[in-house]
């Protein structure tokens, strides 16, 4: 039967349909301690590529390898709706936007006669979720129990997050205030980190802006300028200003503000007053003097085309003495004064503009920027590494810097101990403050996203009792890598209020204010616990899933008055499953989803509710490129299954990285996977033959059988507890590999050393194979389970997942073994070096007097002046002198290189006896005759001189 998977992957597909095999139910008595699984549920805005595919099949690898560990295990998944992206796309559908189009038709085919079927929020959503999310997941074998799925706009979903949300809010940790927001210009409304295309990692920074004063078309007006380091103020030596930007004046409460256009939009949006009286350009400022509010100096405005004006109030102060940035373009600035004639600007006021330093610190001289870029060897403000320069130096200054007597009250502190006070006691006078990103943020419409200043609802992650449990949620849970935990603790720590509603979308209404959608990432933190009932609500009015309904079902019917029955009967089933063993994720969900995940279980539910494990997950690459569906830069896994077959899909995505670790999806790579999987089928085939299938081996015919045989059944051991170590840890590449490529060089070896269509050989083979698909059934289902069907007369997944026969396990013959592959390798390498077609190899085996040596090593430990201090004790190898002495360096090194175990073991080995048990399979691999030679025996043939050469487990070889 030759490997067709395409064939293979249907009929088991078809078979797993008709069987509602991972259908799962509670069976208190099968199993009292059940497996429940999760993973993020995927956003139906777009197909479902290759790293999707990853990521479902890391959660599937451990639910199918915890069945066959015996336990009841529930895998469910649903649909995550919530939000503008679906909308959005359905709005750039409708335009038939030519990049829309090019994603839809090109990326995720997409029928040009289906394409209005998508003109709906949920018809999109709908057909991405049906042709290519669940074909996609069916396709791969993903083992999810279908009956549990729903999505976030569903009626009766909503009812639960109502609950959630009513709870939350009398418990205190939902309040209404103004607060700092992402927000879309475009579609004017809050957005979070699932609605960003650009700048996910964005934080807000709070800038100061220092009040400069000057005179435009003869009125006083305000040119705030603005920095992260106010303290800096008494260096400001000059501005630099975009000539060619738009810029306006606006009455800013009650002043007049000489800002960029956009600025004074983001000035209203964070709450501000703000009405643009006059436009500018920049060039209006440029060659005008603004009075610096602290030192009441005046300096002068200077051109600029590295000035953003979308940055902040696009009006820069300068400050050269302890800015490397301002430092090169200073430079820059005086060396094209005469250009600036053209701004009413003398050539002479520029070349005469100095820096002016504000703090001393060590190892830098009076200005500190001066020295920094010169020591850099930094001549353009467009070398790249200026920037690292830079921040070197700002922390630096941060840190140590000490402020000059200037400073009057501050003077002598230290940058990091007074900045703070010292912007405060400006502020509301000549310093004011706003916000911006730390970097540039898109929102997925398009549209750019500012920080605003909102009246809304957030959840108040900054409760220090919440906090608290959160932080208790993490100790007790297994976070998996370990280093993740700190990811975890760290994130509580820095969360402040979150804002968790947008102004429309789909998704669930704030119960008691509906013109807001409760946002994305607050409506999926609870979702898990929805999974348990799902399938067995559809009955239950809507209505009748009130406050009430909620409480008994997760408190019991002590929490209500009047207990509703359905809801004690479901509670049953959430109490079964509950709580979650392991959600799988995406490592950069750890600061916002998965942390509010752990916020929200550990206020809702008690302690043993509470999550058990978290593991994360790595991103995808693509031939080295980041994926990206908008770029068309993806691989469909179904048009990667028709390719290769679903199983090389998944051995591939599980054995290429761990799952916390990034993985690269390349063709060549598949391709080879794919013929591994072929070659193993093969062989498969060859064993399983024409149905007469020898039995397998135990512990109890173990003895009958040649070394050989029980060397590989007792690799086999040591494999089974590499491959199940792994997979209690999620270790999906480490297990896959054991089991698969691992095993296959001791297989290569066993053929080499026997012949395999003898009787023990095929018993030891068969015993090896079942054991192996037992173990590789997790990551290639099809394959596995027809194989071990053909086999065994059952599928793989309703077997056990194999456990190490401890009466297999055999330390002696591995290590003999392994002395007979060494010496194999030797003379392969003679034979390689010199290049020769032996006739004859002849084997020499140390003498006894070395071996009595090896056992003093072994029995004093590796100390040379110890060990010697003893054999000189004997009269007959103190007369062997510097020969001696040699081997005893020599036995040292060895045994410095090897555990107790084996040492014990080659103590009491005959090394001869080892050889001469391999001397046909010796023969065989170098179609020679193979002679074998203790060093002093009186017989000895050794017309090269180099049996003297052997030392213990170090036999000397001579061919000819």
């Amino acid at each position: 039967m030759t490997y067709d998977p395409q064939t293979l992957e249907s009929e088991w597909r078809d078979r797993w349909r008709s069987e509602g095999r991972y259908e799962a139910d509670p069976d208190a008595v099968a199993d009292e301690d059940p497996t429940f699984v999760t993973v993020p549920y995927p956003y139906p805005s777009g197909g479902m590529h290759i790293g999707h595919a990853r990521t479902y099949t890391v959660p599937d690898v451990y639910a199918r390898y915890r069945r066959q560990q015996g336990d009841n295990v529930l895998f469910p998944i649903a649909w995550h709706v919530t939000g503008t992206p679906i909308i959005g796309a359905v709005e750039r559908l409708k335009k038939r936007e030519p990049e829309q189009m090019d994603v839809l038709k090109n990326t995720y085919n997409v029928p040009e006669e289906t394409l209005s079927d998508l003109e709906t929020p949920m018809g999109f959503a709908r057909h991405f979720i049906e042709e290519h999310y669940k074909k996609g997941m069916k396709r791969l074998g993903i083992s999810v129990d279908w009956r549990r799925e729903f999505t976030t706009n569903d009626e009766r979903y909503s009812k639960f997050i109502t609950w959630q949300y009513e709870t939350l809010k009398e418990r205190g940790l939902l309040e209404k205030g103004l607060h700092p927001v992402k927000y879309c210009t475009n579609e004017d409304q809050p957005v979070t980190t699932h609605d960003i295309l650009e700048g996910e990692e964005a934080e807000f920074q709070e800038y100061t802006l220092v009040k400069f004063e000057t005179e435009v078309d003869g009125a006083e007006v305000v040119a705030p300028m603005a920095t992260l380091r106010p303290e800096t103020v008494r260096g400001v030596t000059n501005a630099f200003v975009d000539p060619d930007a738009d810029y306006v004046v606006a009455e800013v409460d009650g002043e007049f503000w000489f800002v960029s256009a956009t600025a004074a939009e983001k000035l209203r949006l964070q709450g501000h007053e703000v009405e643009t009286r006059y436009e500018y350009a920049g060039r209006d400022l440029v060659g005008k003097h603004v009075t610096n509010p602290v030192t009441g100096d005046d300096v002068l405005v200077l051109p600029a085309g590295f000035v953003d004006a979308d940055n902040a109030t696009g009006v820069v102060m300068s400050v050269p003495a302890h800015s490397p940035d301002d430092y090169l373009a200073l430079q820059e600035a005086k060396a094209a004064a005469d250009d600036m004639a053209e701004y009413g600007i003398d050539a002479e006021d520029v070349r005469e503009i100095e820096p002016v330093p504000i703090l001393t610190i060590e190892g830098y001289g009076d200005i500190p920027a001066k020295d920094a870029v010169e020591s850099a060897g930094i001549e353009s403000s467009q070398d790249p590494a200026l920037k690292e320069v830079t921040q070197d130096l700002y922390n630096a200054e941060f840190h140590s810097g000490e402020l000059l007597e200037e400073y009057g009250e501050f003077a002598g502190g230290v940058v990091e101990d007074v900045r703070d006070e010292f912007k405060q006691s400006y502020l509301g006078t000549a310093f004011a403050t706003m916000q911006e990103f730390s970097e540039e943020v898109v929102c997925r419409c398009g549209g750019a996203v500012e920080v605003a200043k909102q009246d809304t609802w957030f959840l108040r992650y900054n409760d220090p009792d919440w906090k608290a449990e959160t932080h208790e949620a993490v100790a007790q849970m297994d976070a998996i890598p370990e280093n993740t935990r700190e990811q975890y603790d760290h994130t509580i720590d820095w969360l402040n209020e979150w804002p968790c509603i947008r102004n429309y979308g789909l998704g669930t209404r704030l119960p008691w204010d509906q013109d807001f959608v409760i946002e994305p990432l607050s409506d999926s933190t609870l979702y898990m616990a929805y999974y348990t009932i799902a399938h067995r609500i559809d009955d239950v009015d809507p209505e009748a899933m009130d406050r009430e309904f909620f409480d008994t079902l997760f408190y019991g019917a002590e929490a209500v008055d009047d207990p509703d029955e359905t809801a004690l009967d479901l509670r049953e089933e959430w109490d079964y499953w509950y709580p979650v063993d392991y959600r799988c994720s995406a490592n950069d969900l750890v600061n916002n989803h998965l942390t509010f995940y752990l916020f929200h279980h550990a206020e809702l539910f008690d302690q043993p509710k509470w999550p058990q494990g978290i593991t994360v997950m790595g991103m995808g690459l693509l031939e080295g490129q980041k994926m990206s569906s908008s770029k068309g830069h993806v691989v469909l896994p179904g048009e990667a299954i028709d390719r290769y077959g679903a199983d090389t899909v998944r051995f591939f995505l599980m054995n290429s990285a761990e799952p916390w670790q990034d993985f690269d999806w390349r063709a060549d790579q598949v391709t080879s996977t794919r013929d591994q999987l072929d070659r193993f089928w093969r062989r498969a085939e060859e064993i399983i033959g024409d149905g007469d299938v020898p039995e397998a081996v135990d512990a109890s015919v173990a003895a009958e059988l040649e070394r050989i045989d029980r060397w590989l059944l007792s690799k086999l051991q040591d494999t089974i507890a590499t491959a199940t170590e792994a997979m209690e840890n999620f270790e999906t590449r480490t297990a896959s590999q054991a089991a698969f490529y691992d095993f296959q060089e001791h297989l290569r070896w066993y053929r080499r050393r026997t012949d395999t269509d003898r009787e023990g050989a095929r018993r030891t083979l068969r015993t090896v194979l079942e054991a192996r698909l037992r173990m590789l059934t997790p990551f290639v289902p099809y394959m596995a389970n027809e194989l071990h069907e053909q086999l065994a007369g059952e599928p793989a997944e309703d077997a056990p997942w194999p456990s190490v026969d401890d009466g297999l396990v055999d330390p002696q013959v591995e290590v003999e073994e392994s002395l007979v592959a060494d010496l194999t390798d030797d003379v392969r390498d003679i034979v390689d070096v010199t290049d020769t077609d032996p006739d004859t190899v002849r084997v020499y085996v140390a003498a006894d007097w070395k071996h009595d040596v090896f056992g003093q090593v072994v029995e004093t430990g590796p100390d040379v002046g110890a060990v010697m201090g003893q054999v000189m004790s004997d009269p007959d190898l103190r007369e062997k002198g510097d020969a001696v002495n040699d081997l005893v360096q020599d036995l040292v090194a060895f045994v410095r290189e090897r555990d107790d175990e084996t040492l014990e073991t080659l103590a009491d080995l005959d090394e001869a006896a080892v050889y001469a048990e391999a001397l046909d399979a010796l023969e065989r691999e170098y179609d020679a005759t193979v002679e074998l030679y203790r060093e002093d025996d009186d017989d000895v043939v050794d017309p090269g001189g180099k049996a003297g050469q052997a030392i213990p487990f170090r036999p000397a070889v001579h061919i000819e």
